[in-house]
């Protein structure tokens, strides 16, 4: 047997210090049962029979245990963890989702209101005016270039000059076949037809396409971000039908004022309705309107209310908020 070497020192009663070649270590306990703790780590329990010298040790590492402890707390956190990660990207994946319907919902809605704002605003655009007489004196105007195609355009219609200064009717069916300026309109109107007999006016005829342009729902957005689609009523359905007419009808008088040398212009807007007394579709005219150049020119397009608008002009209109319009007679040249 080698040598051992053992000192215990007691540092309260029943807690000891024991010195060894080992090392030193702490044990504590009373009578039976002691527990010792050395500094590697190593913990044993001695539980005895006193005076018998029966006795029982069982020993385990601190470390061991600690490292266990620390795994098993690890996994539990890891897991923890993971499971907060993944609830927070789906959270976050939810958030994103609804985010991005948020966003598609205000796009609808901006395109509805931008498409609505639209058929109220036909008015506001026309087609560059055409200077008769200084086309008929080979006046270049100064923002067309030769090669372009404004001067092709130019070329065209200087042909037709000498004819339409000299008040000939057939030179403007020529000229409305060849610049076609209503067809930039069809999508507010089926067709156009136009006609005179005389130098100083014309008449147009457009049939309305109310049932395919003017919406019948309203979009808007509601407080948590949703769609919120419904029926439009009846006031506001009527009163939109009347804007986009309106409006259609004076764009329709500037192109024409903007290609002929006319003084005025009669417009009328015509579209099928029910005749309840036959069963069947009848065509009438909802408005009819004669524009003056002159007071069509002085008008600022971009402020007018087109409705407002056409009461400044004769006109024949029959429409209330609650019905809409209803067949007038049309207003012919005097």
């Amino acid at each position: 047997m080698g040598l051992c070497f053992r000192k215990s020192i007691t540092i309260a009663p029943g807690v000891k210090i024991n010195l060894s070649k080992s090392g030193p270590s702490i044990s504590f306990g009373k009578k039976g049962i002691r527990e010792t703790i050395s500094a590697t780590g190593k913990s044993t329990t001695s539980v005895g029979i006193p005076g018998t010298g029966v006795y029982y040790k069982k020993s385990f590492d601190l470390k061991k245990l600690g490292k266990g402890f620390g795994k098993g707390k690890e996994d539990k956190a890891s897991k923890s963890s993971k499971e907060k990660t993944a609830a927070a990207a789906s959270a976050s994946s939810n958030d994103q989702a609804k985010l991005r319907e948020i966003e598609e919902n205000k796009a609808k809605v901006a395109e509805y209101e931008a498409y609505v704002n639209s058929i109220r605003s036909v008015h506001k655009a026309t087609d560059g005016y055409i200077d008769w007489e200084a086309l008929n004196k080979g006046e270049i105007p100064t923002n067309i270039a030769k090669g372009t195609d404004a001067y092709t355009d130019w070329e065209n219609l200087k042909k037709f000059s000498d004819r339409v200064v000299e008040g000939d009717v057939d030179a403007y069916f020529e000229i409305i076949d060849e610049m076609k300026p209503y067809d930039d309109l069809l999508d507010f109107g089926s067709s156009f037809e136009v006609g005179t007999d005389r130098k100083d006016v014309l008449e147009v005829e457009f049939r309305v396409k109310s049932e395919e342009v003017v919406p019948n729902v309203e979009l808007s957005l509601k407080a948590n971000g949703s769609l919120s689609e419904k029926e439009m009523s009846k006031t506001n359905y009527y009163a939109l039908m009347q804007d986009y007419i309106c409006s259609t009808m004076i764009r329709v008088a500037r192109d024409s004022f903007a290609l002929l040398p006319v003084d005025k212009v009669y417009v009328h807007a015509v579209d099928n309705v029910l005749n309840t007394a036959t069963g069947h579709e009848t065509e009438v005219t909802l408005l009819s309107v004669e524009f003056g150049r002159n007071q069509l020119q002085s008008l600022n397009m971009e402020l007018i209310d087109p409705s407002d608008a056409i009461s400044g002009f004769k006109n024949n209109m029959k429409f209330a908020k609650t019905t809409g319009f209803k067949p007038v007679e049309r207003i012919l040249p005097e």
